[in-house]
């Protein structure tokens, strides 16, 4: 099949489209349907009646945002008509959805004449709390959006004019950084003068570039005085006019820092490149063909060349999806009554910021495992970056409560919060751990540092505040290596082979001599593994906690641990623990990594370390210890373990949470199922520590739910030691190393 009819087919399968509505609130009750319409309905709307703002809070009004378009200027089809472009429409609205977490209501008006557009759109405002319009044709967009910015009280924002100005405008920025060159000193040449290329050129003006450095070409050649004194030129082209001679695209270009495309494919050629001033920026747009193929552009001259287009497939995609949801979701969150230039730079700027930091592993993977790193090949975010959400959004919200286009005022770090909260339940999670360790944080030897992946997790742990790290390794190859990363810290190196710790083989061979190890084993031990090192590190204080594990086997990272620093003193067993996040709901799954086949009293013991970790992620625990059988239902020796394990802890004076067992999984896990047959059980909810009976069940358990559920898992986490370990999963990412320290950090200060 082609790509068109895979399309074809991706549209029409059931149900057709690519949206729908669902519920936000309850409606399984007859209740819950008189609260939602009759006659409960009526309060809110008397309400509102009173004071029009509390729309806001009563209805989906502040996460609504209308796509409206009359389909007359489809990107790459032209005018096709409103019906037509109803497919493009729903798209746009996947991407508010997916992006920014924004619901959509595509608006396609069979609506030519601008004043009966404006009109129909203006009688919308008290549906939608921002107006996104597209693929209009020019120059009645601009008219468009310029009436419906003075008639209307919510945003308004023509994406096709200032998605490529702002997204193009961050790249334009890191650009003219790595040339070395001054905004103010740079001759712009644009090739296009419709909406987008009108849009950019007064955009960077904003960011700083003379108007009367910009040259702009359309069809019939460059933008020039005599022309507009000829009136070839509009009321939107004309300010773009210059002094200069009449000439062609070709003599724009000679001597020009930047050129910006936005026309047609194919229209420059190399020696017109090699015209341009020293390291050119050259940002050929055009879709499908760029201006100038990146290969061509590159290769034609021998200085640096920057290079970015509108394709996915070469660097620098300039893409609009990296705007139009994030300034939204900032205009919305404020209630803005526009979107103004300060907000559309603040979202350029905080963009430019975005690219100059280390990539998460997840982005790089979405990419092809290509290095993603600062500079020319890299000037913008990649738009499956989710911390584009969390950084750009703020800013725009910022900018619109100091240009006083905010209507409700906001504190930015915990909205920075919220909006990672909106990237799932392990965010949110996490970050109540995250924020506990930064308000203290302390010591964590990281064993594997000269690991690419441990060395960035420890430049973020730094810059965040959230841990002071210890790289383990050879001093000259991790600095060499941060360097090659371009990261920019001191990292505080404990290198084995440094005749300074001379002293951790001797506590290893006083610790181990009757286990068998030599005075030579211990020293060796200690120079060459630095599971040993950081063990002992931990151990004789100079460590508050340890992470490894990422290029170790679980068992041989976990040895050296529980050698050294072994259980707390009211500990026997440790064990391994994975949070589980859905959507609504967390759990935390324990044995699922350490005890093979545990006995009644370490499932009782892990199931306090258990609660305990729990708890240091504000969740207040409910502990069920699972089965095949619910309360007796089974008598063998395996369904026994978890209820003499049960018993225990009811005996235990210091449980003070509620736990039962053995129960099945569904019992556990389904309100229902427990209280209509088992009202006699302690739990008095949905159970969120589920402890297994063995390793066995414990790790398909998690996996399973983990796969087939949706979950995300964070773990494991080591409960039990005397002093805080994590032994992390080989492959693990730079977030989850961060995430595991912060754990650490928690359990170092508690």
């Amino acid at each position: 099949m082609t790509l068109e009819d895979d399309a074809r087919e991706y549209h029409r399968e059931s149900p057709p489209g690519k949206l729908e509505i669902s519920t936000t609130k309850p409606t399984n009750t007859q209740r819950d349907l008189s609260l939602a319409y009759s006659p409960g309905v009526a309060a809110p709307c008397r309400d509102i009646a009173d004071d029009e703002t509390l729309a806001y809070e009563y209805t989906a009004k502040e996460n609504l945002v209308g796509v409206v378009s009359n389909g007359s200027a489809v990107l790459g089809l032209g005018d096709i008509g409103a019906q037509a472009s109803k497919p493009v429409m729903e798209g746009k609205g996947v991407l508010f959805k997916r992006f920014a977490d924004i619901d959509v209501f595509d608006v396609e008006l069979d609506l030519e004449e601008t004043e009966a557009f404006v009109q129909a759109v203006a009688a919308m405002e008290p549906t939608f709390g921002g107006i996104n319009l597209e693929d209009i044709q020019a120059p009645q967009c601009f008219q468009i959006e310029e009436r419906l910015r003075e008639e209307m009280s919510i945003p308004v924002f023509h994406d096709d004019q200032h998605g490529t100005a702002i997204i193009s405008g961050a790249a334009l920025l890191n650009a003219v950084d790595i040339v070395g060159k001054d905004l103010s000193e740079l001759e712009v040449t644009f090739a296009g003068a419709g909406a987008a290329a009108t849009a950019t050129a007064r955009f960077y003006v904003s960011l700083g570039i003379p108007h009367e450095n910009i040259t702009m070409c359309d069809i019939d050649g460059i933008l020039s005085d005599s022309r507009a004194e000829a009136g070839n030129l509009d009321e939107y082209t004309e300010p773009f006019s210059r002094g200069v001679s009449d000439g062609d695209l070709e003599d724009a270009m000679a001597g020009a820092d930047v050129f910006v495309g936005l026309s047609v494919g194919g229209i420059v050629s190399q020696e017109m490149v090699r015209s341009m001033a020293d390291d050119p920026i050259i940002f050929a747009m055009a879709n499908p063909d760029p201006e100038i193929s990146y290969e061509e552009a590159k290769n034609a001259r021998d200085d640096m060349v920057i290079m970015a287009t509108g394709r996915s497939d070469f660097p620098n995609q300039v893409n609009n999806v990296l705007g139009f949801p994030f300034i939204f979701r900032g205009a919305l969150d404020v209630r803005a009554t526009e979107i103004n230039e300060e907000m559309k730079r603040a979202a350029a700027e905080a963009l430019a910021n975005l690219a100059r930091e280390d990539v998460p592993d997840a982005v790089v993977k979405a990419y092809g495992d290509d290095p993603l790193q600062f500079g020319p090949d890299y000037l913008i975010p990649k738009p499956l970056d989710q911390r584009v959400l969390y950084e750009v959004t703020p800013a725009v919200a910022k900018a619109a409560m100091e240009s006083g286009a905010a209507r409700r005022e906001r504190d930015l770090d915990v909205y920075r919060e919220e909006l990672e909260a909106r990237l799932g339940k392990s965010r949110e999670m996490m970050r109540v751990v995250l924020n506990k360790a930064m308000s203290n944080p302390k010591r964590v030897v990281l064993a594997e540092g000269e690991d690419e992946k441990t060395i960035r997790a420890a430049s973020q742990l730094l810059e965040e505040g959230i841990a002071e790290p210890i790289l383990v390794g050879r001093t000259t190859h991790i600095l060499r290596k941060a360097e090659e990363l371009g990261l920019d810290f001191d990292p505080i190196i404990a290198n084995p082979h440094d005749g300074e710790w001379n002293h951790y083989a001797d506590y290893l061979y006083e610790q181990r001599q009757r286990k068998g190890l030599t005075r030579t084993e211990a020293s060796e031990l200690i120079r060459q593994d630095p599971n040993y090192f950081a063990s002992v590190m931990v151990e004789m204080d100079d460590a508050d906690a340890m992470l490894t594990g990422l290029t170790h086997h679980y068992p041989s990272a976990l040895r050296p641990p529980l050698q050294i620093i072994g259980t707390a003193d009211d500990a026997d067993y440790a064990a391994g623990v994975y949070m589980l996040t859905f959507k609504n709901r967390v759990v935390f799954c324990a044995d699922a990594t350490v005890n093979l086949d545990p006995d009644e009293n370490v499932l009782a013991e892990v199931t306090k370390h258990t609660a305990e970790l729990a708890r240091r992620f504000n969740v207040e625990p409910r502990a069920a210890l699972l089965s095949y059988s619910d309360f007796g239902s089974v008598e063998n020796e395996g369904t026994r373990k978890p209820r003499e394990a049960v018993k225990l802890l009811h005996d235990d004076p210091d449980v003070d949470f509620p736990v039962d067992g053995e129960m099945q999984a569904d019992t556990a896990l389904v309100e229902e199922m427990l209280t209509e047959t088992y009202d006699f059980a302690d739990l008095n909810g949905p159970a969120n520590v589920l402890v297994f009976p063995n390793l066995e069940a414990g790790n398909i358990g998690y996996k399973l739910l983990q796969r087939l559920g949706g979950a995300e898992a964070i773990g494991p986490m080591l409960v039990g030691m005397d002093k805080p370990v994590h032994v992390l999963q080989r492959g693990d990412e730079v977030k989850d190393i961060v995430n595991m320290a912060g754990v650490a950090v928690v359990d170092a200060q508690e």
